[in-house]
């Protein structure tokens, strides 16, 4: 028979798991399972998060679609202000710290306002100088460009790419300078070139190191997602804000609001901390 644990041994496994629970967490967990039960059996709350629900997937699209432009973006940035060509690094350099220093919701207007007019003005100008030495077709196409083409939701994309590339370029670049130069010393001895040293040496090893801090972008760019309702776009909160205005329903209506952003943001939460956690252990490992 297997020997069971003394009362004392009990009281101290116990006394270890509350010291390692985080109480923030059950809270959490208590008043998420409260709303829950609170949507589901109260049919004003149901009606809500019916009428919610459409943008539930325009927010997950737009950050979907948002985040992957601003690590590509960033990427680039990144190694481009690590770069030994001092023009290169000024003007990266310059991009990043002025995007950084404005609001997202002012970049955001000046995007869709300002922006995305200006380029199409520049799309038409190439038409027309296009068409001028003859080559009509593809003149014409471009000259015939509208601002119309592009939605709003495409702008406010634009506008988080935009503004989220400057911080995830220095993530990246963060993360390739805490590489041991003495690894891309050694490369370069076998007879790698910056390419290549970049690509198989560098990069794997840094973006095993940014994923945790992107996971924390990602989840800050879910938040500010709800930005992109004060340009028309039919997200959560732009949804919430109609139908609460139309049925002054408002305490209902931005509880589930707030119960849609949370689940999503503090699912993400844990999951990158698990992520990181992991990670951590494999490389004490």
């Amino acid at each position: 028979m297997t020997a069971q644990p003394a009362p004392a041994e009990e009281r101290h496994a116990i006394a270890i798991v509350a010291d390692r629970t985080p109480y923030w967490l059950v809270a959490t967990i208590l008043l998420g399972i409260f709303f829950l039960w609170k949507i589901l059996s109260d049919e004003t709350y149901n009606t809500i998060l019916q009428a919610l629900l459409k943008g539930v997937k325009v927010t997950i699209f737009v950050t979907l679609v948002a985040f992957a432009g601003a690590i590509v973006v960033g990427l680039i940035l990144g190694i481009a202000r690590l770069s030994k060509n001092r023009i290169i690094q000024e003007v990266t350099s310059f991009y990043v710290e002025i995007v950084r220093g404005v609001p997202m919701l002012v970049l955001l207007y000046y995007i869709v306002f300002v922006g995305a007019p200006s380029m199409v003005g520049a799309v038409n100008w190439m038409g027309e100088q296009l068409t001028a030495i003859g080559l009509t077709g593809l003149g014409g196409a471009w000259s015939a460009v509208s601002v119309r083409d592009f939605n709003f939701a495409t702008r406010a994309i634009l506008a988080l790419i935009v503004g989220y590339s400057a911080f995830v370029s220095e993530i990246f670049r963060a993360g390739i300078q805490s590489i041991d130069p003495g690894q891309s010393e050694a490369a370069y001895s076998l007879g790698m070139n910056r390419v290549q040293v970049m690509r198989f040496i560098v990069l794997p090893q840094a973006v095993r190191r940014v994923l945790p801090p992107l996971g924390n972008d990602f989840i800050a760019m879910l938040k500010d997602s709800a930005l992109v309702s004060v340009v028309g776009v039919p997200d959560i909160t732009r949804l919430g804000t109609t139908y609460a205005a139309s049925t002054f329903r408002f305490l209902e209506t931005y509880n589930v609001v707030a119960f849609l952003y949370l689940s999503m943001t503090i699912g993400l939460a844990l999951v990158v901390r698990y992520t990181e956690k992991r990670m951590s252990s494999s490389e004490e490992k």
